[in-house]
């Protein structure tokens, strides 16, 4: 079961690389893609009934990479959005005699389309697919330290943005509507799990009475030459409740780093086009 729901993983994620790359191979007029990288840093709270009933709250920290370009769907007005979010932590329990370590790697792609649009606030709604890969690892543990947190979901989106003077402010939610992830029974080891191959009742379909996140994501823009900063705050919760096990993840980060805009051209764009060349060509 396990084998067959990483397969699944997998196929999913590939179908979505091709539908991407026909949308940005097809696209008439050439808009700039926006890139950014964040750093960011915050607390975390940490509560996980398979490994301890305890709530464990210490620093996190995050790498936050996004992409958003314009595609041909839609008569060039659907926006694709990649977003790679890596995240850490190192939490004590109350009486800080314990700790648990926690990390996680996240990629998120979601297709928005324009909702309301005026001179200077813009709204767009959209989906799209989640693929969370992470853990958590408690030290005191002796037979069960570890419990593997990975899903995958489908979502909805808002994004909006607001242009006064020289600032963006742009805000986007997301939350998990269905998908499925991996929880281990109440007292059932991974010994069992991967070695003894008992493996039956680890993957759930996920719905919102068993599965709910939230991702809050609040940030200002303000153009420095040829860059422009981008700070803001980072919201991100996740809970999980299955086989009388809960799982809670809720963390609350600043974000700081940079973002620039730029153009993406094709091999045959270029040849096409004589004031762009390849490096691989001079």
């Amino acid at each position: 079961m396990i084998r067959r729901f990483f397969i699944g993983i997998g196929l999913v994620i590939c179908a979505a690389g091709v539908a991407l790359a026909q949308a940005d191979s097809n696209s008439p007029i050439r808009k700039a893609v926006n890139q950014s990288t964040l750093f960011g840093v915050g607390s975390m709270i940490v509560t996980d009934t398979y490994l301890s009933p305890l709530e464990y709250n210490g620093l996190s920290i995050s790498l936050f990479h996004e992409r958003l370009n314009a595609t041909s769907q839609f008569n060039g007005k659907m926006l694709l959005q990649h977003q790679f979010f890596l995240q850490s932590a190192s939490t004590d329990n109350p009486i800080s005699n314990s700790k648990t370590y926690y990390g996680n790697i996240d990629y998120n792609l979601h297709g928005f389309y324009p909702i309301l649009k005026t001179n200077s606030f813009r709204l767009h709604g959209g989906a799209g697919t989640e693929l969370s890969v992470g853990g958590i690892y408690n030290i005191r543990n002796s037979n069960n330290p570890a419990q593997l947190k990975t899903s995958i979901n489908l979502n909805a989106s808002l994004l909006a943005f607001y242009k006064w003077k020289l600032l963006t402010l742009r805000w986007q939610v997301t939350s998990p509507l269905i998908g499925a992830f991996f929880s281990p029974g109440y007292g059932q080891s991974y010994y069992e799990i991967f070695v003894l191959g008992n493996d039956s009742g680890v993957v759930h379909f996920a719905t919102p009475a068993n599965q709910r996140g939230l991702r809050n994501y609040i940030t200002v823009d303000y153009p420095i030459g040829k860059v422009t900063l981008r700070a803001g705050y980072l919201r991100n919760y996740y809970r999980t409740k299955t086989n009388n096990l809960i799982t809670s993840i809720s963390s609350h980060q600043f974000v700081i780093g940079l973002a620039f805009e730029s153009l993406s051209f094709g091999r045959r764009d270029i040849e096409k086009n004589d004031w762009v060349k390849s490096v691989y060509n001079e």
